[in-house]
This record gives C-alpha cells, sequence and structure tokens, in this order.
C-alpha cells in the first residue's frame, strides 16, 4: 500500500522534471537562435561626372636685370589675361599668384651654384588659376593654352582636376545602396539554408573608391581621382543580420 501510493507522486515529478528540461532545452534554443547572425558583404557602383574643373598654368621672364625682368613678366601677364578672356572665361574669374623671385648665380663646370659671387640674373614665375562649371571648355583651354608661346609667353600648362562636388551627397546615397544590396545577398543565403533575415545587427563601412571610368584601380585607403570626368564611384559595407 505505501509503496503504490508513492507512484504517482513518482511519476508527477517526473513529468514535472521532463516537462522542465523540454521548456528549458526550448529557451535555449531560442537564445541561441536568436544569437545566430550572418555577416555579407554589400556593394554599389555608379558611373558619375566632374561638375568642377581647376586648371592652372604659369608663365617666367628671366634677364640679368631685375627691373627688366619684371617688365617682362608684366608684359606676360597682361597676353595671359587677354586670352583667356578671349577664350570665354570672366576676368573675375582669373586668379594670378604673386610673384615669385629667383636669383640665379654662376655656376662650377659640375653643374654647382656658385653663390659667392654677385647674382647672374634673375628668373621671375607667375600662375594663374581657373575655376570652371565648364568642364569641356576647361579641359580645351587645357591642351590650347601653349598657343601663348607663339605671342613671345614663357608659358606651361598643366593637367586640369576634374571634381565633384556633391560628392558628400553621392556618398550616403550609395552607402544606402550597398547596404540593400548586402540585405538582398543575405536573404537569398538565409533561403537557401531555410531560415529568415532578421535584424541588422551591425554595420561596417568600408571606403569610398572614386577612379576613372572603368578602371580597375583600388586601394585600402581610397581613392578619390581628379584627372578624369568620368569617374566611377564604388561603395562598400560589412553587414551583419540576425538569421530565423
Amino acid at each position: 500500500m505505501k509503496g503504490s501510493s508513492l507512484w504517482p507522486a513518482a511519476a508527477l515529478l517526473a513529468f514535472g522534471l521532463v516537462g522542465a528540461a523540454w521548456t528549458l532545452g526550448a529557451y535555449a534554443m531560442g537564445v541561441a537562435n536568436s544569437r545566430a547572425t550572418i555577416t555579407v558583404t554589400g556593394s554599389a557602383k555608379k558611373t558619375i561626372r566632374a561638375d568642377l574643373a581647376v586648371w592652372r598654368g604659369s608663365f617666367h621672364a628671366q634677364s640679368p636685370r631685375i627691373e627688366d625682368a619684371y617688365a617682362e613678366l608684366e608684359a606676360s601677364a597682361r597676353r595671359v589675361r587677354a586670352y583667356l578672356v578671349g577664350k570665354g572665361f570672366a576676368d573675375s574669374a582669373l586668379v594670378f599668384s604673386q610673384v615669385q623671385t629667383q636669383t640665379q648665380f654662376r655656376r662650377s663646370r659640375e653643374g654647382m651654384e656658385l653663390s659667392g659671387g654677385a647674382p647672374e640674373g634673375y628668373r621671375l614665375v607667375q600662375t594663374v588659376e581657373v575655376r570652371s562649371r565648364d568642364v569641356e571648355r576647361l579641359e580645351r583651354l587645357a591642351r590650347e593654352s601653349t598657343e601663348l608661346i607663339r605671342q613671345g609667353v614663357r608659358f606651361e600648362s598643366y593637367p586640369p582636376e576634374y571634381l565633384v562636388t556633391r560628392l558628400a551627397d553621392l556618398k550616403v546615397e550609395m552607402l544606402a545602396a550597398a547596404t540593400r544590396d548586402a540585405k538582398a545577398r543575405a536573404s537569398e543565403m538565409a533561403r537557401n539554408a531555410g531560415s529568415k533575415v532578421g535584424r541588422l545587427r551591425s554595420a561596417r563601412m568600408g571606403v569610398f573608391q572614386v577612379t576613372p571610368a572603368n578602371s580597375t584601380m583600388v586601394t585600402d585607403y581610397g581613392i578619390n581621382d581628379t584627372s578624369s570626368i568620368e569617374k566611377d564611384i564604388t561603395s562598400v559595407v560589412s553587414v551583419s543580420f540576425e538569421i530565423r
């Protein structure tokens, strides 16, 4: 009698332990599933066009007397200004630098400068800068400006810089596109594994690459190309999502 009376209590205890174990196991699985994540890399690429160009050129004059060198440089500056205005650039858009003076001394047979004696001459240098939204016009100017040499100007043209002034806004746009790409990749991977993508856990932005169009240039620290009018901007982001 006594043994049979203990049976219901033992059975209840056993069922209780099994239920508790199942509940704890289900909770543990839920916790484990909530911590399951998938990390993917998303990217976005877009072709953009420079909307501002900066061009610089320099001219110089040289003479044994600094007064003569300066007079020649002034005459060259007038020709440069007239030439650029004739090309359709406003006079207010032309920025002339201050004059740089280089004192020249006699040199030895080995080419070493002998600074102990009196100067042999003076070389004066001045630069001009033009900024314009008319990128194509400034590109032509960079190629054609050496025509000034025919006018007696000792002129040198430098390669233009092509800039994108809205780059900050484009980076935000590209980051959003790269994140969407990452989520699409994660969803596809999770679907193939019989799971679903949940909440965003973390995101890490990679470097932006602004390269000449169709270029394969890539660096760990990013590129900001200023040599080409047509450019590609590429954004990369590493994102972790919860998996359900």
